[in-house]
């Protein structure tokens, strides 16, 4: 068997585009690296996310927009673990992901990191932030 490649693949109903770009603003050196869309006659919607490839640190993650509508959507059973060096990043990273989404748990000491945060933004990604 090859060394098989996995990347974390996030699936949304027409946000891919909105979320790709404010997760590429958020995070240092975070850049889009490969994005196609659904052109004319084809399945999707003219101008939705067929499918893209972003990167968050040393992280490839890949997103799309499905144009078939699902009865699921996210669930914080599966999120995107952050670790920081620095505290004022932690800090901003809660602040931004957790704006108009959800917080599961707030920053604090839980013991296994001396900052932790669990939160799900506004387009239903859970992430976990650590402070190294």
């Amino acid at each position: 068997m090859t060394n098989p490649t996995v990347q974390p693949f996030l699936m949304f109903e027409g946000k891919a585009l909105e979320a790709m770009n404010f997760y590429v603003g958020l995070f240092p050196n975070a850049r889009v690296l490969e994005l196609r869309a659904y052109g004319p006659n084809e399945p999707g919607p003219e101008g939705s996310v067929k499918v893209a490839k972003f990167n968050i640190g040393d992280e490839i993650v890949m997103c799309s927009d499905s144009y078939v509508h699902h009865e699921f959507t996210f669930t914080p059973s599966i999120s995107l673990f952050v670790t920081s060096n620095t505290e004022d990043e932690i800090d901003h990273l809660f602040a931004e992901l957790s704006a108009g989404g959800q917080t599961f748990m707030p920053l604090g000491d839980y013991g296994f990191s001396r900052k932790f945060g669990w939160v799900q933004d506004r387009f239903g990604v859970s992430w976990q932030l650590s402070l190294a």
